[in-house]
């Protein structure tokens, strides 16, 4: 697993970009992270699944209620992760309201959380497999803060621990 001190691991993330912006077309966009990561802070919350009742209505919310203390604190940007196609990262960025706000990133075929080593196998209940609810500090491409849940916790990757860390 990825810990403090680690260079982040490449890989390519996908989000789907809902107003066209120069270099970026309307539709689901492929992104390298070790682009991305390039000279930011950057905080780095992953979850099991779009539209799942903990993500939902707490851990993207939390991360929205405190975006301007996370920019006070030096944040660059903040991205959630999970394992699921762009389309439906985009739909619940819709939902949640998260534009200019929280990236929204579908890692589809779970390759970053494995190179992360927070893939979950939750295969036995017929979801495949899926990120960890976890939290990670990224600075200039340097991992600083890696929090991990235990099963069925939010603890210690909601917004107000992290922001306590950052």
């Amino acid at each position: 697993m990825v810990k403090v001190g680690d260079k982040i691991p490449g890989g390519s993330l996908s989000e789907f970009i809902a107003v066209e912006t120069e270099g970026c077309s309307l539709g689901p966009n492929t992104f390298q992270v070790d682009d991305l990561v390039k000279g930011k802070k950057i905080v780095i919350f992953g979850l099991p699944g779009a539209f799942t009742p903990t993500c939902s209505a707490q851990h993207v919310p939390g991360y929205l209620k405190h975006y301007a203390d996370f920019k006070a604190k030096g944040v660059d940007e903040i991205w959630c992760v999970s394992v699921n196609d762009p389309f439906v990262m985009g739909a619940w960025a819709k939902d949640q309201h998260t534009d200019g706000k929280i990236r929204m990133f579908g890692d589809g075929s779970a390759a970053w959380a494995k190179a992360l080593g927070l893939d979950l196998d939750l295969t036995a209940k017929n979801f495949g497999v899926r990120m960890q609810r976890c939290a990670l500090i990224v600075n200039d491409g340097v991992v600083t803060l890696v929090n991990v849940e235990g099963p069925g916790k939010f603890e210690v990757s909601n917004a107000e621990s992290v922001l306590a860390l950052a």
